[in-house]
């Protein structure tokens, strides 16, 4: 198993116990899927530099003007959450990839596609702070 196990939670992935900060949640993880967070985490980080990160849903996030993105750890993939404007606007990108009206699948195996994570990750701020103005 790659992590400890509580519950499942409304998004079908599972609560992680003693998850009170971003580093206790990814070091639960094995080797494999530690290394996709810690990539994933820093990837996001590199373009919301100004974002709060936080636990929210029990999964990792960043927060700017809103929820930017979330993101969480399974044992053959890493979740990624960026709300459903960031999968519609981006649906012919995401093709490739297992996805839902407000989840990506990125597999554990593969390379994670660094620039469309940093396109989403940038519409979302874009995103946030037009509708804090509209406000």
């Amino acid at each position: 198993m790659a992590y400890k196990q509580n519950k499942k939670n409304s998004l079908g992935g599972t609560t992680v116990s003693g998850a009170g900060s971003i580093d206790a949640y990814i070091e639960q993880f094995q080797a494999e899927e530690r290394e996709k967070l810690i990539e994933l985490r820093g990837i996001i980080k590199e373009i919301a530099s100004e974002a709060e990160e936080r636990i929210s849903y029990n999964m990792p996030s960043f927060y700017q003007n809103g929820a930017i993105v979330y993101y969480a750890g399974f044992k053959n993939h890493i979740g990624f959450y960026p709300t459903s404007s960031g999968i519609t606007n981006f649906e012919d990108e995401l093709k490739p990839y297992r996805h839902s009206k407000g989840a990506i699948q990125f597999k554990i195996g593969e390379p994670l596609p660094v620039s469309l994570i940093q396109k989403i990750v940038k519409f979302r701020i874009r995103e946030n702070l037009a509708n804090t103005r509209k406000t």
